[in-house]
């Protein structure tokens, strides 16, 4: 049996969601108000247009509006380039990208706690704990692990990205803890783990609706994930826990559920569902993706 959650990421200071309507958001990271496009705000907004036309930022997406379509900022007043902002304790750095993104997704503190919570309850004298973060684009959920006491392998297929997770790692104060950063293809990177009997006590995924890898390598979920989570069953080591993240496709969470028990087993207190932001002046809640995670699990035979 799965426990259907609804995750509510409720812990922030620095971000907040002050409305949404209209297929918008308008949000506040640090000092700054954005508008962004939101296809899950299919409501009327609460708050009076003067406070959506004063944000600092709003984002135009071009075709149409799709997630992973481009688009274009346009600033109404001077922005620094990046600022600093806090999650708990965890200190990282926010800026507009081409793709709509305020370089972090705020609803993914949910897993942060989680992942936090898992590796700090490793028994007295046991080996550091290992996590592995792939499609880890600017590197929050790495340093909440590497918080946390693990060492911690990063991947992504983007040089770039993996260029801001490690901006991310000294505005934290994390310049010394144990991270690897990996520029490879997802999938490609795991198998050759398995090869190598490599094993994992936390395997966060977040995997993008369609990319690219560093060699050309395509991927798309609905057709490569279930071979992802297969590899990914292959490196976690027993006892460990997992967490999958979907966005922005056709796919339920009980499906999501569904597959990523066929490939870790039915042991362990699984739970899937919907990841919310709440607003910060009402009790509506916005979902934004989908999710399954586990805890407790058998993992892999020892290579």
């Amino acid at each position: 049996m799965t426990d259907y959650s609804i995750l509510i990421a409720d812990d922030w200071t620095d971000y907040a969601v002050l409305d949404s309507g209209e297929g918008r958001k308008l949000e506040r990271a640090g000092g700054y108000t954005f508008v962004r496009p939101e296809p899950q705000a299919l409501w009327r907004p609460r708050r009076p247009a003067a406070d959506w036309d004063k944000a600092d930022a709003v984002f135009a997406p071009q075709n149409g509006g799709d997630d992973d379509d481009a688009g274009r900022w346009r600033f109404q007043r001077p922005l620094p380039e990046r600022w600093p902002l806090r999650w708990r304790d965890l200190r990282f750095l926010s800026r507009p990208t081409p793709f709509r993104h305020l370089a972090f997704f705020p609803e993914h503190a949910v897993h942060w706690r989680f992942a936090q919570t898992h590796l700090r309850a490793r028994p007295a004298g046991a080996p550091q704990a290992e996590a592995l973060n792939l499609f880890g684009y600017t590197g929050l959920a790495t340093l909440a692990c590497a918080q946390a006491g693990a060492k911690v392998t990063h991947v992504d297929a983007s040089k770039k990205a993996i260029g801001m997770a490690r901006d991310n790692q000294t505005e934290a104060g994390l310049a010394d803890a144990p991270i690897r950063w990996i520029a490879d293809d997802a999938l490609t990177f795991v198998r050759r783990e398995g090869r190598r009997g490599r094993r994992y006590d936390l395997i966060i995924l977040d995997p993008p609706k369609y990319g690219r890898g560093p060699n050309g390598e395509v991927w798309r979920l609905e057709e490569g994930l279930g071979a992802l989570l297969d590899a990914c069953a292959a490196i976690l080591a027993p006892g460990g826990a997992v967490i999958v993240t979907v966005y922005a496709v056709r796919l339920s969470a009980l499906s999501l559920a569904a597959a990523a028990r066929d490939a870790f087993g039915d042991d362990g207190a699984w739970e899937t569902g919907e990841m919310c932001l709440p607003h910060a002046h009402d009790d509506r809640l916005l979902s934004t993706a989908i999710f399954a995670r586990a805890s407790g699990l058998a993992g892999a035979s020892p290579p």
